[in-house]
């Protein structure tokens, strides 16, 4: 079955006919998780990088958030029995949509950045990523064979 991952969200599955897929990764970030032998995954779209801008957005939806998100996001996939040691993380986006303009607020770098702290502060090693850059996004994981893939502008290319 396909679930869509809306902005501010996540799916964590651990069906093996499962599709999870998020749209339209610009500054936002995706992450996928997945660990083969639980044979569960997930994926995450947040949009901000901290929760500190806003305390009762990030209280009421702490996925719109890259400090609060991300670790809510890894403590579900635990929870449905995933194990850190065996998950593979793959993260896109974190573009500056607008091209050329300049980005005052630098939301994609700084949604990298955070997602970056927060893997290297809880020893999690990121084992493909596709960041940066001024291109929209597209991110899917299989919960069954566990192969994300990332499109963008027509192309599709595995990660």
């Amino acid at each position: 079955m396909r679930h869509t991952v809306g902005v501010a969200d996540m799916k964590i599955s651990a069906q093996r006919g499962d599709l999870l897929i998020t749209h339209a990764l610009g500054s936002c970030i995706g992450i996928s998780i997945h660990d083969e032998e639980a044979c569960v995954g997930g994926l995450l779209h947040y949009m901000l990088p901290l929760s500190t801008i806003d305390a009762d957005k990030a209280a009421s939806n702490p996925l719109m958030f890259g400090d609060t998100g991300i670790p809510y996001f890894f403590e579900e996939a635990y929870r449905k029995g995933a194990r850190k040691d065996r998950l593979r993380v793959v993260m896109a986006g974190g573009a500056q949509v607008l091209g050329d303009i300049v980005d005052t607020f630098a939301i994609g770098k700084r949604n990298i950045v955070i997602a970056r702290k927060l893997f290297w502060k809880n020893n999690v090693l990121i084992a493909a990523e596709h960041v940066g850059g001024n291109i929209p996004r597209t991110l899917s994981l299989d919960i069954g064979s566990g192969m994300t893939r990332l499109s963008s502008r027509g192309e599709t290319l595995p990660l």
